[in-house]
């Protein structure tokens, strides 16, 4: 069970990546901006990345004169980006979580099951310390 939990963890953590996907943006011949996941055939577009967050700084820049102006387009666009931002970092914290709590079950209790093709057997110390290297590594990768 634990190491399903572990496995599922991992993936969940590596599947953010595999499910970003591309943008694209293109004006149509009526001075229309567009968004798409694909293309549009016969005009040009540009990629736009909306896997990489925003740089963080050290503090906090003026707004500009123009911000009260803002394009509503670009607003809807913004606070999507904030949100699947926000919604990364919670995926984040709960697999860090998940990690951390696995990894106290595997130091402090040197007798644990798991189950495998529907039987449960016991794992060895060697099986045991390569799972604690391996949810060491994960937290030091992933987890701040």
């Amino acid at each position: 069970m634990r190491r399903m939990i572990l496995t599922s963890s991992l993936l969940l953590a590596l599947s953010a990546s595999a499910m970003a996907s591309q943008v694209y943006k293109w004006v149509d011949a009526q001075g229309g901006t567009h968004f798409g996941a694909q293309p549009p055939q016969g005009q040009q577009a540009t990629t736009i990345n909306t896997a990489a967050p925003p740089p963080k700084t050290a503090e906090p820049t003026a707004a500009p004169i123009f911000e009260s102006i803002a394009d509503p387009e670009q607003t809807a666009i913004d606070e999507k980006v904030k949100r699947e931002i926000a919604t990364q970092e919670a995926e984040r914290k709960k697999y860090c979580q998940t990690v951390r709590t696995n990894l106290a079950q595997l130091e402090n209790n040197p007798r644990v099951r798991v189950e495998v093709d529907g039987e449960v057997r016991r794992l060895n110390e060697e099986e045991r310390q390569q799972r604690i290297n391996e949810a060491r590594q994960a937290i030091g990768e992933n987890c701040k």
